[in-house]
């Protein structure tokens, strides 16, 4: 019987061979019982020798002399700023001061709408598909990003279509048609946007807005990032061409690249760039508000029902906090020791996975999230601009902990001026050189980098500038830092079911109240 097997199995084997259905690696022969390898019909190279014929290898070099950034200045004021690094992609794009800080003569919202209808139609592409198809004969991809005080256009692509990218970038920047079929389809996007967020749990986007108004009332940096429901409707085409009239212009623009060479970049932007005429020319130029941000402080509270998380998570109704206090310019001398801080104080929600490098050591972890059970997320932010910044800690909890949730905020702000320690600064200190030496192996936060930079002081410094200036910070200016973020006016933004906040003025004396850092007027209760 075992034998009929055998040569059943024998003849299936042959019968496969013969069809090259299942060429085996190995074939029995008749008079031997001992197998004899096949020959592959190709020659597997071996992996101890070279390959003939290939160029010589080069490898990316590491050390930070030979990554200089080259800046050009054009008689026209547009600045152009390259970084070689080895790679087979670039990234090039183009900060512009621009974003809704400038929108103060003009209905809020320009650059949420900018944002929407960016790379399409331009007088080159006819619509935004050309425009991808272009970019993906190189491998390439596309994004716009407002902030608060720029605006960007970027794409990265393989480095050998560079100047397709550079002539895209010029098109969609210079000579965008800006369409009136385009204008209707951006406002339906932002009313779907709109529904969403007041639909949503999250509500990062609209308290960030909330806060800057708080702390800018009616003036630049306090005016709002997200367009306002009631100028939807107000901003038109010639609303949009005005604005990138007096705003993108070459003087307010710097065109970066990284991952290829200065005199080919700067031969690309003289190419696309000088030549061009803007879709706006013509359009009467009106002056540039130019206003340094005035801090002023205050509160914006917003009653409403936030929507709970959907789903099985069993996540309560939360209401929202969020206060803040004037903090400085990224040009400031405080800048370094500020960051230090807001690394220090740190914080997340209420589950993370993960050790000392995700922050679980810091003070929001250690003195508020892991000992007050109904508190959802408590997080420190510090955004720096030009001529001013914002220091705030955004927390969460149901609204039954409102009032517990600010005396937990401002005894944490109030102890930011007292003793330091040690462990924590060093660990602060570390965590914060970590952040940024990782982030820049990234090309396009390394061009976002270079952007800024140029935009601002006219170069860059290198990264082991900043690693030094943060060793430097001592435990003094630390303390230095807090007392003079605590002499400052609070800002407040609340959001959700909020009737048990306090007033603006039992804040104020919760934060200068070093000694219990709680009202004054009566300690609350952390479990009402």
């Amino acid at each position: 019987m075992i034998g009929g097997v055998e040569s059943c199995v024998r003849e299936l084997g042959k019968t496969l061979l013969r069809s090259k259905r299942c060429p085996p690696l190995l074939v029995r022969h008749e008079s031997s019982k001992s197998p004899e390898p096949l020959k592959n019909s190709f020659e597997q190279p071996s992996l101890s020798t070279p390959l003939p014929g290939l160029k010589k290898a080069r490898y990316a070099t590491t050390r930070e002399e030979d990554n200089v950034t080259e800046v050009t200045t054009f008689p026209n004021g547009l600045r152009v700023a390259s970084e070689n690094r080895f790679g087979q992609f670039c990234t090039i794009g183009v900060i512009i001061e621009s974003g809704p800080r400038f929108e103060v003569a003009y209905p809020s919202g320009i650059s949420h709408f900018l944002e929407k209808i960016a790379f399409h139609s331009t007088v080159k592409f006819k619509s935004k598909d050309s425009i991808l198809h272009y970019l993906e004969k190189h491998g390439g991809i596309c994004d716009c990003l407002a902030s608060r005080d720029t605006f960007i256009y970027a794409s990265s692509a393989d480095r050998r279509g560079y100047d397709s990218v550079v002539n895209i970038l010029s098109e969609v920047i210079l000579q965008p048609l800006v369409t009136h079929q385009e204008v209707d389809l951006a406002s339906q996007y932002i009313t779907f946007e709109l529904e969403n967020l007041m639909s949503r749990p999250e509500q990062e986007p609209l308290l960030m807005d909330m806060i800057h108004a708080a702390a800018y009332r009616n003036n630049t940096l306090g005016l709002p990032k997200i367009c306002p429901e009631q100028n939807i409707k107000a901003i038109k085409r010639d609303t949009i061409l005005a604005f990138m009239k007096n705003h993108f212009t070459p003087s307010r623009m710097v065109v970066a690249g990284v991952g290829l060479e200065h005199k080919q970049l700067v031969e690309s932007v003289q190419k696309h760039f000088e030549d061009k005429k803007p879709t706006w020319d013509g359009m009467t130029k009106k002056k540039v508000d130019n206003s340094l941000a005035q801090y002023t402080g205050g509160l914006v509270m917003d009653e409403c029902k936030i929507p709970q998380h959907m789903g099985p998570s069993g996540l309560p109704e939360l209401a929202h906090v969020v206060i803040g206090l004037e903090g400085c310019s990224h040009t400031d001398p405080d800048f370094i020791p500020l960051c230090v801080l807001s690394v220090m104080m740190g914080g997340g929600g209420s589950f993370s996975a993960g050790g000392p490098g995700k922050g679980m050591y810091t003070r929001l972890y250690t003195n508020v999230l892991n000992r007050y059970h109904w508190m959802y997320n408590a997080t420190a932010y510090n955004q720096t601009y030009s001529d001013s910044g914002l220091f705030y800690i955004h927390a969460s909890a149901p609204p039954s902990n409102v009032r517990s949730i600010v005396d937990v905020l401002t005894r944490e702000m109030a102890a930011m001026a007292g003793e330091v320690d040690s462990v924590e600064l060093r660990r602060a200190k570390t965590q914060l050189q970590s952040m940024i030496l990782m982030n820049l192996e990234s090309r396009p936060v390394m061009f976002e980098d270079i952007a800024r930079q140029v935009l601002a002081i006219g170069h860059r410094k290198l990264p082991a500038t900043f690693i030094q200036e943060i060793e430097n910070v001592s435990k003094g200016d630390i303390e230095r830092v807090a007392n003079r973020l605590l002499k400052s006016q609070p800002s407040v933004a609340a959001r959700g079911d909020v009737k048990k906040l306090p007033s603006l003025s039992d804040i104020q004396a919760a934060l200068t109240d070093k000694e219990k850092g709680s009202f004054r007027k009566g300690r609350i209760s952390l479990f009402t």
